[in-house]
């Protein structure tokens, strides 16, 4: 049998698959990806991405050929029986640099992360390749695999993600358990094209009679969910002149001028794997967690798996951290995964109501907060949605408290900054692929000792100092320091969240997430504590 080696395998060929190979293409890293299937299913799946999705293709990017096919700030609305609107989430921020909600169809951002890694030549995509069976050792991992013409081989990795969906067989095979609820309701998902209805939103409507979901897509497409009653029979509510009929009691004659592409029944799960790390296989995306779609946070979820697993495999592969930082992707990431999962439980809870008394203390209760200004704005910003917010793992909190609301572990901000040119570009694209030190109105790498600068300096790490706006002498002559990127702060966002930091410095790690914040005082220990955690 022929053995194929590579540094890592990734086994499915799906958006989060597909994102991290991206990733370990940026990072230089010999990496496969296998996948059974040797074609994108060629209908929507995920609809929904949010703005800390889109800053992951950012990181590789492809954020802005992505967003060409996305719509963005597209708002969702709960409707009652009556058809009126009890509430609306609108999101008009963009903390992350990107809109809150953009709507998208799967098949088409498939199609731009595929294209991406034609940008690699250490990526290697083989599809219609089927994984058998896994084994693994202190030193390595192996898949018995069999390729699209039927030939077996055997294929030898340092790291492997399993990235291949709710029923992943190596998450199967390595005898993982996946604890959770598989909820009792089913419910029809409807894909069509040529639509004309003129409801440019996301729309659920939490109908006592029968719950539905009427999402507007891309190009023409729209989707429509509908609740199944306990007692219908599956196959005959899939046909698709029952579908017709369904729809046609809300949009009337506009339902004949519809194409149907996709009639599919679905069971809702809320499962999360037991451990998102054994040995040296990881499990990402639904292989490590899946939710019920009601808060659009699957995909999503699923992305922020790949960006905090990319840089600790990249780190792990080229020798500049041990293995065990990899058992730090389960402490950061399980809770907040798992909180998603509760709020889509805790949604599909209300818009699934069927008693209509209780309905209609829903609907009272919603009304009853959209007159209290706090309370609308928490629904309108959706600011009801967990935030991630790492507690442990590669983090370091000055002083033995931890707390809520403490910036350190939560995802550091995005605004736009200017360049000692005058280019205006979004503050990531500064930051780069691996850590950085940021100060404000501060050079970092001046309080850096000669051990921390060498050990920092290997990790590609880049140290930036942001100025206030006009802050030189003129906009050609503007300030710059030795050893550091300069930028300015063009909009005063960064003076105001350097404010509420109370300090000058914060080390960003490559996932964007706040490592530290410290003082030019106190930053060597700082970096002490974090190179510990490395080493």
């Amino acid at each position: 049998m022929d053995i194929q080696k590579t540094e890592v395998v990734i086994v499915g060929a799906g958006p989060n698959g597909v994102t991290l190979a991206n990733y370990m293409g940026m990072y230089g890293i010999n990496t496969v990806v296998i996948d059974s299937s040797e074609e994108i299913l060629p209908f929507p799946r995920a609809v929904g991405m949010d703005d800390e999705a889109m800053r992951v293709l950012q990181g590789v990017g492809l954020a802005e050929i992505a967003l060409k096919d996305m719509i963005r700030n597209v708002p969702l609305r709960y409707y009652n029986a009556r058809g009126v609107c009890f509430a609306e989430v609108k999101p008009t921020t963009a903390k992350y640099g990107w809109p809150m909600r953009n709507i998208f169809m799967q098949h088409l951002t498939e199609v731009t992360l595929r294209e991406g890694l034609n940008r690699f030549e250490n990526v290697e995509l083989c599809l219609g390749h089927t994984m058998n069976s896994i084994d693994q050792d202190d030193d390595r991992v192996s898949l018995q695999v069999t390729d699209s013409q039927g030939v077996p081989y055997r294929l030898d990795a340092s790291i492997v993600i399993a990235a291949d969906g709710g029923r992943s067989d190596i998450r199967n095979q390595l005898d993982i358990g996946f604890s959770g609820q598989t909820h009792p309701a089913k419910w029809v998902v409807v894909d069509a094209v040529n639509d004309k209805l003129d409801a440019p939103f996301t729309a659920l409507h939490a109908d006592p009679e029968r719950p539905f979901v009427c999402i507007h897509l891309p190009y023409q497409y729209r989707r429509w969910e509908f609740m199944l009653h306990p007692g219908e029979d599956e196959q005959k509510m899939c046909e698709e002149e029952v579908i017709r009929g369904l729809i046609r009691n809300h949009i009337g004659a506009m339902v004949d001028e519809l194409e149907i592409v996709r009639i599919r029944a679905y069971t809702h799960n809320s499962r999360v794997a037991d451990t998102f790390v054994k040995g040296r296989v990881l499990l990402c995306g639904d292989a490590a967690h899946i939710s019920p779609p009601w808060a659009g946070q699957g995909l999503n979820s699923g992305l922020r798996d790949v960006v905090n697993i990319g840089w600790k495999v990249a780190a792990v592969i080229k020798g500049r951290a041990p293995k065990s930082i990899l058992q730090t992707y389960d402490q950061e990431r399980r809770g907040h995964a798992t909180d998603l999962v509760a709020l889509a439980d805790n949604m599909g809870a209300v818009l699934g109501m069927t008693n209509p008394i209780l309905a209609g203390v829903r609907d009272w209760i919603f009304k009853a907060s959209d007159s209290v200004d706090p309370l609308r704005e928490h629904l309108a910003e959706f600011k009801f949605k967990p935030k991630a917010h790492i507690t442990r793992g590669i983090v370091h909190h000055e002083g033995d408290e931890i707390y809520d609301d403490s910036l350190v572990g939560q995802l550091f901000v995005q605004p736009d900054v200017e360049d000692v040119e005058g280019r205006r570009t979004k503050f990531d694209e500064v930051l780069g692929s691996w850590f950085s030190i940021v100060g404000f109105r501060t050079n970092p790498a001046e309080f850096m000792s000669d051990e921390n600068k060498a050990f920092w300096d290997q990790l590609e790490t880049r140290y930036i100092q942001v100025n206030r706006s006009r802050s030189g002498h003129s906009h050609d002559a503007r300030l710059q320091a030795s050893g550091a990127v300069s930028v300015e702060d063009v909009d005063n966002v960064l003076a105001d969240w350097f404010g509420t930091a109370r300090n000058r410095i914060v080390i960003v790690r490559p996932d964007r997430f706040i490592a530290a914040i410290t003082s030019p005082g106190r930053l060597n220990e700082t970096l002490d504590a974090l190179r510990a955690k490395l080493s």
